[in-house]
């Protein structure tokens, strides 16, 4: 049976195959893409795991690290049939998917058993260290070896059974297929012998019918004596209800004689569902709740179990099956005949596993019942268990995805975590696996593979969570920690707020069995233990210390653990140890000394140290200890030392006559002391205790200027008593400390007054009052506490009040009077002199009014700023009249002095005058401005309409409306915000949202005065949408149109698209269409949000398009047209379209968009690529757009970005285009006569050598005319062509370019022509497997021996001597070395350079041009087979796609026309001899192509596709198959597609028309012998027509074919012209007639050489033009792919600059001066010899098929590119092949690219033989194949063996040979290999 698809596929899928990364903590994670997985085993030891997957084994590291993997299916193959080798035994047979039933590990045999569901579930054995090799799989089972369900469905359960001298294989499985009724459920088989996995001879579990049991398997277990099966079934004569079971059987029982089985009843649940054989305990999982929707864990004890099937079994053998009751409680089961019996009581015990006369199958009636553990939410389907430190712990897998890790603690089971592993929703697979260390759990699922902790101890960080997490497998190892960095990063980040904290910073948590103390006490905490916490410091004693003393800290500790006499406890005060003395839970240390402390921190009295009590480096419990310093507190609050330092938190005390915060008990001898608050015994203590100032004894307001007295009141001073001492105030004024003498007035024996000197103060003010603190000191510097903040007031009556009639305002306290002394001014009254005192204030004065104009109405509030305008506001209340009118103040708005504001009172319009302000009887103050009353009126509204979300802008129109001061909008009862200053005649405002449509009357309020807007009222529409916004991408430059289709769009005001900083305003269309251009961005912006703004309506870009986001692309670059910089024209042909080449040109704009002009001329825009745009430029030269520039230039406008490439000169036109329209279509009709007289004149001086210049002159000038002709088709195709590959482009981004892998790639170019099988295997047949080892140990001494560089010359040299020894010989030699020596392209590159020395010194002797210029020597080849891999990545790199995108424009251009199936002649192609010259009419169709699984779709996906594919109605059915998978399968490499010849064409008309269409079938036309092969066009297939590709059932080749496929060809081959089929000759579109009879292959090739060499002479014009139309098409894509092959603008490869230097110095070094000699050499070396090959085979290269016309094509670029690589001139005339005569024009330019290239090379830098090697060194590793070296060895061997004693000669006769033993160490390679007798 061949699997489908072959394994070819492998490579792929190992490359698509990867690891997911791990989501969990701690997880890895493996899945494949489109793979379901079905089973997991683990093989013991190793650790290797092995998948079982739908089509697939896996076999997987321990880490989850694919290691390899092998292809099982799909299989054609039916569940209704027998293994067939034949389809047409089984004609249901389809194309199956094959499932992994069955998955065992047999680890004394290392392999692997797999059972698939295919082929009736037959098993194969694969190498458990590769399951790529198989070991053993049946040709031809018979039913005996059907093991697996064929059902994937219905489960399969197995156990290898380890016996002594063989395993054996037990196999549970249930009822599946109409072919497996007669398959027992449960069989004992084979793994051995030469029927592996028959049952034949061994024991089955007999049964009269199974569907009446259908026993449904849940898992098998085996201990160390018996195997367990669990299972469901129904019970006996087809009782409806099903029962869960537990079978056993003895391991040694090979005939299932011991089978018993009892039901198993978990109290009051359902059907057992997963199941797990722990030590002692079966653990199983049943489904309850409502329809089996959750799940209980019931545990049965495996002593119980047995003891209940003991039961069973001696009721069966003793008692006829009755118990003491005389119920039945034991049966024979199964429907078999045998019943329980009466046997001796002794029985059970002589017979345990039963045998040939006890009864078999027993069933014990008897339930076997326990009660649940647990009960969870969801249906379980995977159990798993582990015993670990004495504790059992389950794992439970659900349905859902989640794993639940259970501590089974006698009786119950607690669930302690649960986390999600697989998918959501994918259950869980019954195959979960602990690995043999008990450290991870592997969890599968339909889609991945997950490696989970058991125990993710170290994840929890310090003891609280670790308990907290209540994992049974966890605990906190107290004295066992982590490294000193650890440990010093956590102490670092430690800063507990309490002494009573209960972190634990560098302990760690661990399993007990990693805790070297945890059988001590109080040394591994464990969340189950009652009272278990974490260990912590629970009090300190004291709490903080004074940093200038040492002193003892107690600290208690309960539980602490208890250590051996020599260790030690410490304690960590940060970065200082002191040892720590225990008694019980008290820990004492002593504090560090003070140099020990760090120093307080900046503006701080204490530090804070963190406390570790310490064990080793462990820190065991840690807590926090302040360090205080007393004299730093008194620093901290420099108003009141005292009362901080006593008032602190330490115990500190103040010295008031030394002024210091002292720590202990009391001041210095002599000094009374103020105590702390803390002090409990002491009656005077505290703040309250301080000397200190408590008030101010007089006013606190003093004047500026004025003398003045201060006084403070004092208390607390009899600690000073008896002191004598100065006192001092001390005022802080703004900028300066001033200093008062004071002195002190003692009231009471401890309090008094302190009385300031009298002084004057001046400060500068820019404030009415001034607070300025004061303090007292005694003596300088000994400062008294300010109970709180004390403050005088100094205040300027000159400050704030400017006039009089603010002076008359102030406070009276202050004093203050106007005085008229001088300059009038506010002073201190006492500071004025008697007589300049001025009671009354001038009269007002009026500076502005506003507003001038009010409404008639009057209730205008009007502003009156001025000064002396009242002292309050009675003053005015009733002083303030408008042009003659009343007007009332707002005592809310008056200012004294400086404001009034007053209501207007109604007046007639048009009245105007001044403001009057009369204050009592003084003369009143009169405005200069003038009031005026005036009447607004609204005339109209524009726009009328806006959207209801607001955001209009709106106009209101009419008179006078700068009306008042205080003007207010509103529409509809809405404000409208006013936007602008009002002018006379316009008001603009912006509408609100309204919450509905409807119309809304515009009001105009002016102070108190509304004007309404009559019979205009503004109407509310609904808002805008947006349902399309395209296109979505610009360029960074902006301007591109963004066309925006939505309804109610014309009713906004200012559409705009903003993004950024930036908007551009749009235009409407139409209600339905917005015309917005995209804004500009700066370069390195980021844009997050581009939106529409409508009004008040913002809609993302995002909402309006779809979904698509706006994007912004660089900008794009454009190259001068000019090779010569953007200054010189760019000289241009008419009729030619212009190719502008650059980067990004499509990525933000399409080719409708671009406007390129040339002058005030358009170039018409035809194709636009990533890369180039094509133009077609007005036929006659524009006139330029600038008059100061003589020629037009070229400009290219994409949206905002414009670019300016150069000026441009029309070239003068051919004559031809100066003939009359008539004489151009006269031309065009008789074109053929016209080039066939041309060719008549040609012949005729043929026998004239002095015309040959003349004649090539000619020959160029018809050419051009002729392209010319075709130029107008060129330039459609092209379009087409470049159309075409810009769609190709795309794909390939997904796809990639299919370039053959490094080694295949090596393969080919090393051994041409041999296709994908190059080597033989070393060594075949049974015989030789005895002496593989052997050989290969000589293979290995003849690959150290080729290391002798004196033996491979030796050798080669030898080799070449030799008559016999031919070219082919040589060459394969050559690369057979090149193989055998890959790793070590260092040696080889310095061979090679040895025999080219060789070389050159041979042909200089002769003819110096003719080196290299053929393969005749090995070095030359070797020389080829050097290129080849140094030259590989510049392939893929540079050189690669070009080439690929010139073979599929190719490929499509030869597709566009009909190609004859028979002939290979093609309508369009270069070659003219593959050139179909007929006129065969045809038609483009369009086929929609169904591609299901049948047909293995492009995806691989299940689901039918519908793909439109290109043909022509003359294609004939293979050709359509071709042209269809090509481009379903354009992004599949062409070694992994379906072969044509395996697929069907199907036409599908209706649902009942489907046509299988065939190349000849009964429907074929025949005539006179002649025989048509059909197409498309026989079967009148139409244009849209629905075809399916099916795969053909009648291919008996299949197996042929897959290992056709392992060796392609590589391409396919026409039929010859003469193919005949019973007579009959076949024909496509035109009929071979030029040969009527034989076999033209075996003709002399001479005259057909002859034949074609005349029909080039004498080809038509008419197919001259096709050529040059083609070639026109296709310039393009040569130009760049020999653009990339010669150009130096990419760094030239190492490997050519080496070896062209190497040339040089040859020539240098022989004396060779002739530029045309190295010109040859470098010719022939790399362009000729590498790059011809690589034109004319991309195969070599590319994973493609190259056609037979393609291949012709290819021959003639190839042709042209070695024409370019001569020096001689090329000159064409009428004895010129066609192809010389189609490149005619280019050839030159080609040359001059050729010598531009070698001159660049011979400039660069040279590069050093390090450099090279460096490089070598690098791809020296590339082919690491160690079989093919031993097959290349071994193939190299065969050779020298022809020549063996040639070679030993030649090896004896070299003195240094004899030295080296080289001969000597051949015979010893030939004795191992062949077992040569020799003389050794």
């Amino acid at each position: 049976m061949a699997a489908w698809p072959s394994f070819y596929l492998h490579l792929l899928l190992l490359l698509l195959l990867s690891p997911t990364p791990p989501s969990l903590a701690g997880a890895h994670r493996f899945s494949a893409p489109n793979t379901t997985f079905n089973h997991l085993v683990l093989a013991p030891g190793q650790g290797s795991l092995y998948v079982g997957a739908v089509n697939r084994l896996f076999q997987l590291s321990p880490e989850l690290q694919l290691e390899a993997m092998a292809v099982t299916g799909p299989v054609i193959d039916s569940p209704d049939c027998v293994p067939f080798r034949d389809p047409t035994e089984c004609p249901q047979a389809r194309l199956t998917d094959n499932a992994n039933q069955l998955l065992l590990v047999s680890s004394r045999a290392r392999e692997l058993v797999a059972c698939g569901q295919a082929r009736q579930g037959v098993c194969e054995k694969r190498r458990l260290g590769d399951v790529t090799e198989v070991l053993y799989q049946a040709e031809d089972p018979g039913d005996g070896q059907f093991v697996a369900a064929n059902t994937p469905g219905v489960a399969t359960v197995g156990l290898v059974v380890p016996l002594p001298g063989r395993d054996l294989l037990l196999v549970a499985r249930g009822l599946a297929g109409k072919l497996s009724a007669g398959v027992p459920p449960l069989t004992v088989r084979q793994l051995t012998g030469p029927q592996p996995f028959s049952s034949e001879g061994l024991g089955r579990l007999v049964v009269g019918d199974f569907s009446d049991y259908n026993n449904s398997y849940v898992g098998a277990f085996a201990d160390a004596q018996s195997a367990y099966f669990i299972f469901r079934r129904r019970g006996a004569r087809a009782q409806a209800e099903y029962h869960s079971y537990v079978a056993r059987i003895c391991l040694g029982d090979t005939n299932l004689y011991s089978y018993v089985e009892v039901p198993l009843a978990c109290q009051g649940q359902g059907l057992i569902q997963a199941a797990f054989l722990a030590p002692g305990t079966l653990l199983g999982a049943f489904a309850t709740g409502p329809s089996g929707a959750q799940a209980a864990l019931c545990a049965f004890p495996l002593a119980e179990v047995d003891g209940s099937m003991e039961r069973a079994r001696r009721l069966c053998y003793t008692a006829g099956g009755r118990g003491p009751s005389g119920m039945e409680e034991a049966t024979v089961e199964y429907g078999v005949t045998s019943r329980c019996v009466t046997l001796p009581a002794d029985s059970p015990e002589s017979y345990p596993c039963g045998d040939e006369h006890t009864p078999s199958p027993i069933a014990g009636h008897q339930p076997l019942e326990a009660q649940p553990l647990l009960q969870l939410g969801h249906p379980i389907s995977a159990v798993a268990a582990l015993q670990a430190d004495g504790h059992m712990i389950a794992f439970l897998g659900d349905t859902q995805g989640q794993l639940h890790k259970v501590f089974l603690n006698s009786s119950q089971g607690q669930v302690y975590q649960s986390q999600q592993v697989g998918p959501p929703g994918s259950p869980i697979s019954p195959d979960l696996l602990v690995d043999s260390s008990g450290s991870h759990l592997y969890v599968l699922t339909a889609q991945q593979v997950s490696r989970v902790p058991v125990a993710a101890c170290p994840q929890f960080p310090d003891c609280t969570s670790c308990l907290q997490a209540r994992d049974p497998l966890c605990g906190w190892c107290i004295l066992q920690g982590r490294t000193p960095v650890q440990l010093t990063v956590s102490l670092a980040h430690f800063n507990p707020p309490n002494p009573g904290s209960t972190q634990q910073p560098s302990s760690r948590c661990t399993r007990k069995s990693q805790c070297r103390r945890a059988a001590q006490p109080n040394q591994w905490l464990w969340s189950y233990e009652e009272d278990s916490r974490c260990l912590h410091i629970q009090s300190l004693l004291p709490a903080h210390h004074p940093r200038q003393e040492q002193g003892q800290v107690t600290l208690s500790v309960p539980r602490l653990p208890t250590l051996a006499m020599d260790e030690y406890f410490h304690c960590a005060f940060g970065d200082y140890d002191s040892l720590a003395h225990v008694e019980g839970p008290h820990v004492a240390c002593v504090t560090p000394p003070q140099d020990q402390v760090p120093l307080n921190p900046p503006g701080t009295d204490h530090i804070t140290l963190p406390l570790a009590l310490m064990f080793e480096d462990v820190a065991v419990a840690a807590t926090s200890f302040s360090f205080y310093d007393c004299s730093a507190v008194q620093t901290l609050e420099v108003a009141a030392p005292c009362r901080a330092c006593v008032s602190s938190l330490w115990r500190c005390h103040w010295c008031p006559q030394s002024s210091h915060c002292v720590h202990g008990e009391h001041c210095p001898e002599g000094e009374r002391t103020v105590y702390s608050a803390q002090e409990v015994d002491i009656q005077v203590r505290g703040p309250e205790a301080c000397p200190q100032i408590v008030g101010l004894a007089g006013p606190h307001l003093v004047p500026v200027g004025w003398e003045s007295h201060l006084a403070l009141h004092v208390q607390n001073l009899q600690y000073f008593r008896g002191l004598p001492a100065t006192y001092h105030c001390w005022l802080e004024l703004p900028g300066a400390l001033q200093r008062l003498p004071a002195s002190l007035e003692e009231t009471t024996a401890d309090a008094g007054l302190i009385h300031c000197r009298a002084q004057q103060f001046h400060p500068s003010m820019s404030q009415r009052e001034l607070p300025v603190p004061i303090y007292v000191t005694r003596g300088e510097v000994q400062r008294l506490d300010n109970a709180h903040a004390f403050h005088v007031i100094l205040y300027d009556c000159a400050v704030g009040h400017p006039d009089c009639s603010h002076c008359q305002a102030a406070n009276r306290s202050l004093g203050c009077l106007w005085c008229g002394d001088g300059q009038p001014t506010c002073r201190y009254g006492p500071l004025c002199p008697p007589g300049a005192v001025e009671l009354l204030c001038p009269m007002p004065s009026i500076d502005t009014i506003e507003p001038l104009t009010g409404p008639p109405e009057g209730g205008l509030a009007l502003t009156i700023l001025g000064s002396n305008l009242g002292r309050a506001f009675a003053d005015v209340q009733d002083a303030v009249r408008v042009a003659g009118r009343p007007c009332s103040p707002e005592p809310a708005l008056y200012r004294t002095s400086a404001r009034i504001v007053c209501v207007t009172s109604p007046a007639p319009n048009g009245t105007t005058g001044p403001v009057q302000v009369a204050i009592k009887s003084r003369p009143p103050g009169i405005s200069t401005q003038h009031f005026t009353y005036q009447d607004p009126v609204l005339l109209s509204l524009n726009p009328q309409w806006g959207p209801q979300a607001g955001g209009t802008q709106l106009t209101i129109h009419g008179r006078h409306l700068q009306t008042g001061g205080n003007i207010t909008a509103f529409v509809g009862g809405q404000t409208c915000p006013i936007q602008e200053p009002v002018c006379p005649k316009t008001i603009v405002c912006r509408t609100m949202p309204r919450a509905a449509p409807g119309e809304a009357a515009v009001l105009v309020v002016f102070g108190h005065a509304e004007r309404r807007l009559l019979g205009s009222p503004f109407r509310y529409t609904a808002n805008p949408q947006l349902v399309a916004a395209e296109p979505s991408v610009s360029f960074r430059g902006g301007g591109r149109l963004i066309r925006v289709r939505g309804t109610g769009l014309d009713v906004v005001w200012q559409p705009l698209l903003s993004v950024w900083l930036c908007s551009t305003v749009c235009s409407v269309n139409s209600s339905g269409l917005l015309l917005c251009r995209s804004p500009a961005v700066p370069d390195g912006a980021h844009p997050k949000r581009v939106f529409f703004a409508l009004d008040n309506v913002q809609v993302d870009f995002a909402s309006a398009s779809g979904g698509r986001s706006f994007l912004y692309q660089p900008n794009p670059r454009l190259a001068p047209l000019s090779r010569d910089g953007l200054a010189r024209p760019y000289r241009l042909k008419p009729g030619h379209v212009l190719d502008v080449e650059g980067e990004g040109l499509n990525l933000g704009i399409s080719k409708e968009e671009v406007r390129v002009h040339i002058g005030d001329g358009e170039c018409l825009v035809k194709t636009l690529t990533l890369t180039h745009l094509y133009c077609e430029p007005p036929p006659h030269a524009p006139q330029p757009t600038n008059s100061s520039s003589a020629l037009p230039q070229f400009v290219v406008q994409m949206g905002n970005v414009r670019l300016a490439l150069g000026p441009v000169q029309y070239e003068a036109e051919p004559t031809m285009s100066t003939f009359p329209v008539e004489a151009q279509v006269g031309l065009g009709m008789g074109a053929a006569v016209l080039i066939a007289a041309v060719l008549l004149l040609t012949l005729m001086y043929r026998h004239k050598s002095k015309q040959a210049l003349r004649d090539y002159q000619k020959v160029l000038v018809q050419l051009e005319n002729l392209e010319t002709g075709v130029g107008d088709q060129c330039r459609k195709e092209f379009t087409d062509l470049m159309t075409e590959m810009t769609d190709l482009s795309s794909d390939l981004e997904a796809s990639g370019i299919p370039f053959l892998d490094y080694r295949t790639y090596a393969e080919r170019a090393f051994f041409p022509g041999h296709g994908g099988c190059p080597l033989l295997p070393e060594l075949e047949g049974p015989e030789e497997e005895g002496r593989r080892a052997t050989v290969r140990q000589g293979l290995t001494q003849l690959s150290n021996l080729l290391n002798s560089k004196l033996f491979l010359l030796t050798l080669i040299h030898t080799l070449e001597e030799q008559p016999g020894f031919s070219q082919r010989d040589r060459c394969h030699v050559a690369s057979l070395l090149s193989l055998v020596l890959h790793g070590k392209l260092e040696y080889l590159t310095d061979i090679m350079r040895t025999l080219l020395g060789d070389l050159a010194a041979h042909y200089v002797h002769k003819n110096p041009k003719l080196m290299l210029r053929r393969t005749e020597t090995m070095v030359e080849k070797l020389l080829t087979n050097w290129l080849s891999i140094c030259l590989y990545a510049f392939l893929r790199e540079v050189a690669g796609e070009p080439l690929y995108m010139l073979l599929r424009a190719i490929q499509y251009q030869v597709d566009k026309g009909p190609v004859d199936a028979v002939t290979g002649k093609a309508k369009r192609t270069l070659n003219d001899s593959h050139l179909l010259r007929e006129d065969v009419e045809f038609r483009p169709l369009t086929l929609m192509v169904l591609v299901g699984p049948g047909a293995g779709g492009p995806t691989g996906s299940s689901e039918m596709q519908r793909l439109p594919a290109r043909v022509l109605d003359t294609d004939t059915i293979t050709q359509v198959k071709e042209k269809v998978l090509d481009q379903v399968y354009k992004g599949t490499p062409f070694s992994q597609r379906p072969s044509v010849h395996a697929l069907d064409l199907e036409w599908r008309s209706g649902l009942a028309g489907h046509l299988t269409l065939s190349d000849e079938d009964l429907t074929s036309v025949t005539q006179n012998h002649w025989k048509r092969l059909n197409t498309l066009q026989h079967y009148k297939v139409p244009d849209g027509a629905t075809v399916g590709l099916i795969p053909q059932l009648n291919n008996g080749g299949a197996v042929s074919q897959t290992l056709a496929q392992s060796c392609p060809s590589g391409e396919d081959i026409p039929m010859l012209e003469d193919g005949e089929e019973g007579g009959l000759r076949l024909w496509h579109l035109v009929k071979a007639t030029e040969e009527p009879e034989g076999a033209k292959a075996r003709r002399s090739s001479l005259r057909e050489r002859e034949r074609e060499r005349a029909r080039a002479k004498a080809i038509p014009e008419i197919y001259l033009t096709r050529l040059l139309s083609m070639k026109g098409t296709l310039q393009k894509f040569v130009d760049d792919t020999f653009q990339a092959i010669l150009s130096v603008n990419r760094p030239v490869p190492i490997a050519v600059k080496y070896l062209f230097d190497f040339l040089d110095e040859l020539a240098e070094k022989h004396g060779i001066e002739d530029p045309e000699t190295l010109h040859i050499w470098k010719t022939n070396s790399l362009l000729l010899r590498f790059w011809v090959n690589a034109l004319k085979n991309p195969q070599l290269l590319f994973d493609v098929r190259v056609s037979d016309n393609v291949d012709a094509i290819l021959a003639v670029i190839a042709q042209t590119f070695i024409d370019s690589c001569t020096l001689s001139e090329h000159k064409v005339g009428r004895d010129s092949p066609v192809n010389k005569l189609l490149y005619a024009r280019e050839i030159p330019r080609y040359k001059q690219m050729v010598e531009k290239y070698y001159a660049d090379i011979r400039q660069s830098a040279p590069v050093s033989y390090q450099e090279m090697n460096s490089v070598l060194a690098e791809l020296s590793g590339n082919y690491t194949s160690v079989s093919h070296c031993l097959e290349a060895l071994q193939e190299l061997y065969n050779h020298i063996h022809r020549y063996y004693d040639q070679i030993i000669s030649a090896l004896e006769e070299d003195p240094v040979g004899q030295k080296m033993q080289l001969a000597c160490r051949l015979q010893q390679v030939a004795a191992l290999v062949e077992n040569k007798v020799t003389d050794l």
